[in-house]
C-alpha cells in the first residue's frame, strides 16, 4: 500500500532498510525481484512512501542477512509503521534508537539544532566523545568498556557520513554553558574548542552560533531541539532531546513549524557566526 504521507516510523523503517540493503551491496532491483516487485516499490519503501507487508519485510531481512536482535527490532518497527494512526508525536521505545536517529541525520538535506548544555554530537572531538560516555558509566548503564567503545565508534561514523555530504546544510546553536562546563578535563575542553574552530574554518556548509548565558527570554531553556529537512518532497521531522528516556519525534507540520520558530528565535538571540568564532577563540586562550 502506498501512503500519501510518510510518518516518522515509515521514514525510520525505510532508511533502516536502505542502510541494510547498501550494507549487503545489493541494488533496489535485486531487492524488488526477491519479493516479486519492481525497484520502484523498493524506492517508495525506502523513502517512507510505502510500508512493506510483514511477509515482504521478512523476505528482505533474509536477503540482507539480518538476524538476531537487529532483525527483531526492524520487524517490530515494521509493525508499528503499519498500525500507527495519525498522531502528534511518536515515542521510539525500540532498541537501537540512536541508529535510527543516525539514519535520519544521514538522509537529511538540512539539519537545524540547538543544544543547551552539551556540544552537539556531530561537532564533538574524539576526546570529548570518550569523556562524555565515560561520565555515564555506572550512572545510565553498568560500567562497560565495550559499550563505551561501540557508542563512541558509532558517533564518529555519524560524523564521517555527515561531513562527506558537502551539500548538507548544518546550523547549530550551542548554549554557552556547553563550552564552559568541563567534560573530562581542561585539556579535553581545549581540544574541543580547537575542534570547533577547525570545523568553522573548514566546513562551508556549517554555521555555528553561541547563545550567551546572559541572554534574556530564551524560549528553550535547558532543552534540545533538532529539525531534519529532506527537501520539498518529504515532510520535516522534529526531535526533542532528553538526557535519558525514550526518543520523541514529531512529524505534524504545525509541531515542526513551532520547533523551527524556536530555532530561528534562538539564532536571533545568539552571537553571529563571526562573533561566535571570536568568543570560542577567547575561551580557548583563557582556559
Amino acid at each position: 500500500m502506498v501512503n500519501a504521507r510518510p510518518t516518522v516510523e515509515r521514514r525510520q523503517l525505510g532508511l533502516a532498510l536502505k542502510r541494510l540493503r547498501e550494507r549487503s551491496e545489493l541494488s533496489q532491483l535485486a531487492a524488488g525481484q526477491h519479493i516479486g516487485k519492481d525497484d520502484s516499490r523498493i524506492s517508495k519503501i525506502e523513502d517512507g512512501l510505502a510500508t512493506p507487508k510483514a511477509e515482504d519485510l521478512v523476505k528482505l531481512l533474509e536477503l540482507y542477512g539480518v538476524v538476531g536482535n537487529e532483525r527483531e527490532t526492524i520487524v517490530a518497527l515494521g509493525a508499528v509503521a503499519r498500525k500507527r494512526q495519525p498522531a502528534r508525536a511518536y515515542i521510539d521505545l525500540l532498541p537501537d534508537s540512536f541508529q535510527r536517529f543516525g539514519d535520519l541525520e544521514a538522509a537529511a538535506s538540512k539539519i537545524r539544532s540547538y543544544e543547551a548544555g552539551v556540544v552537539p554530537g556531530l561537532l564533538q572531538s574524539h576526546g570529548y566523545i570518550d569523556a562524555l560516555f565515560a561520565s555515564s558509566d555506572n550512572v545510565w548503564w553498568a560500567p562497560s568498556e565495550d559499550r563505551r567503545r561501540n557508542m563512541a565508534e558509532f558517533r564518529r561514523r555519524r560524523q564521517e557520513v555527515t561531513w562527506q555530504a558537502k551539500e548538507k546544510e548544518l546550523h547549530f546553536v550551542i548554549g554557552e554553558a556547553a563550552l564552559d562546563e568541563v567534560n573530562g578535563s581542561t585539556e579535553v575542553m581545549r581540544g574541543q574548542l580547537r575542534h570547533l574552530l577547525d570545523l568553522i574554518d573548514s566546513k562551508p556548509n556549517l554555521m555555528i552560533q553561541m547563545l550567551p548565558k546572559t541572554v534574556p527570554n530564551n524560549p528553550a531553556r535547558g532543552g534540545g531541539l533538532t529539525v531534519f529537512e529532506f527537501g520539498i518532497s518529504l515532510p520535516r521531522i522534529g526531535f526533542a532531546l532528553v538526557v535519558t528516556g525514550p526518543s520523541t519525534y514529531v512529524d505534524d507540520s504545525e509541531d515542526t513549524a513551532n520547533m523551527l520558530r524556536a530555532l530561528y528565535r534562538l539564532s536571533e538571540l545568539s552571537l553571529t557566526p563571526e562573533e561566535t568564532r571570536a568568543a570560542i577563540t577567547q575561551k580557548l586562550e583563557t582556559l
